[in-house]
């Protein structure tokens, strides 16, 4: 039987789960009131962030919009925590009591705006920890709330200098959520994939100087000018100098032919780049950036001294000087098997189905490296979208602006937010945890 990937014009009614018992079900009754509540504010808030797309590290309008919204919400905030546009918004109630993390993604992607749905995400952080302070304050159960406003998950991996400075210490566990094409009304607790970023730069430069007595004076001159401001001429002179977008193309198929090599888990890619290049002259510099990605952190290791050969080789090849330089690492996300089966059972009983294999599986997130750090959960929830649309395309950045989408999102909060309640109220669940 073929899954059906949920489309835009799938026909689909509302979400509908089992109706199976959950943990304290009048308490998620508050959860599920004060989340819709919230629909207007926060669909408001969802559509400002995915308006006004910010790349990594630079979400300076992003961090003021949510900054004061948890503020109205009555939470503590504290503005630029640890990095420029981070944020952390805090609120206890009583004495005592555990601790739930929440995380918000804010940041864009190049040319293709909200194309992995992080104004989807920040909205739903928002949500869960806006309902986690509603029950406290009705129910009266004492507890912290440290929600994370994170920046520069694209690329930049944001939550790992987070997590150096000490921004997840405080959390008994941490959660948060993210898009995906997947299955109508669908989450997914599969995990991703661990990641190593490399950057290489290829340095082909010489001031070798044409003497040859029948050049003319003024040629010479001319040429001596010309070579110490560029590189060779690509007709004229090309052994003058070492090619280092030759060096570049080297690698990339050095690569190619190691992929054959390498097991169907792993992923090897990347871009070349250059500088002031033009058809008549030798290029003196390329940079290529590459990610290799596998299943387990382990495997990633093992893989990287075979990569870095193949620039090695490179370099070597063509004369030029190869600086390799390890830039991020991101870990395989681990899901916490207690939160997640709690996540399942909420979720399952009030909204849909739960899979292994769709969210973010053949993708990679730095929320891996919080899993590595303390128990915690990072389930993926379908959205409608187009074929070929998914996750980094224009038309996932369309998707996450959909009403439905929208709704998704919440439905996933609500369920984690029944999660967050639980850690906080549940001994033994916690000692699972």
């Amino acid at each position: 039987m073929t899954e059906i990937i949920w489309r835009p014009d799938t026909p689909v009614g509302p979400a509908q789960g089992t109706g199976k018992p959950i943990y304290k079900p009048e308490i998620f009754k508050t959860i599920d009131s004060s989340i819709d509540a919230l629909n207007k504010e926060l669909r408001e808030l969802s559509l400002d962030i995915h308006s006004h797309p910010e790349l990594a590290w630079k979400e300076h309008r992003t961090h003021d919009v949510l900054t004061g919204f948890m503020s109205k919400q009555g939470f503590t905030v504290k503005q630029h925590h640890i990095l420029p546009t981070a944020w952390e918004a805090t609120y206890t109630h009583g004495t005592g009591g555990r601790t739930i993390g929440v995380n918000s993604e804010m940041d864009a992607l190049p040319g293709v705006g909200h194309a992995c749905g992080h104004n989807l995400i920040a909205i739903a952080g928002v949500a869960v920890a806006c309902a986690i302070k509603s029950v406290l304050e009705e129910w009266n159960i004492s507890g912290n709330i440290v929600l994370l406003g994170t920046p520069a998950e694209e690329g930049g991996q944001g939550k790992v200098p987070l997590l150096e400075g000490g921004a997840y210490d405080e959390m008994d566990a941490c959660v948060m959520c993210h898009p995906a094409p997947g299955p109508p009304h669908s989450a997914s607790l599969s995990g991703s994939l661990a990641l190593q970023r490399l950057s290489v730069e290829f340095h082909g430069h010489t001031y070798a100087i044409p003497t040859q007595a029948f050049y003319p004076v003024t040629c010479r001159v001319a040429m001596l000018i010309y070579v110490l401001s560029t590189s060779a001429h690509a007709a004229l002179a090309p052994w003058e100098a070492q090619n280092a977008l030759d060096a570049a193309v080297s690698a990339y198929t050095n690569i190619g032919l190691l992929r054959q090599q390498l097991k169907p888990s792993y992923r090897v890619h990347g871009i070349i780049e250059g500088r002031d290049w033009a058809a008549n002259i030798i290029p003196d510099y390329a940079k290529m950036t590459y990610y290799l990605r596998s299943g387990i952190w382990a495997e990633v290791v093992a893989a990287i001294p075979r990569v870095v050969a193949c620039f090695e080789a490179a370099g070597l090849a063509t004369g030029c000087k190869a600086d390799i330089k390890k830039v991020n690492s991101v870990r395989e996300l681990r899901q916490n098997k207690a939160l997640g089966d709690e996540f399942a059972n909420v979720f399952e009983s009030k909204y849909g189905l739960i899979d292994y294999k769709h969210g973010i599986a053949s993708a990679s997130t730095d929320f891996g490296n919080v899993t590595y750090a303390l128990p915690s959960i990072h389930p993926g929830f379908g959205i409608p979208t187009v074929v070929n649309g998914g996750n980094h395309t224009r038309a996932f950045a369309e998707s996450a602006g959909g009403e439905a989408a929208h709704k998704a999102a919440l439905n996933v909060a609500k369920a984690l937010a029944a999660v967050g309640v639980r850690l906080l109220t549940d001994d033994g669940f916690f000692n699972e945890v």
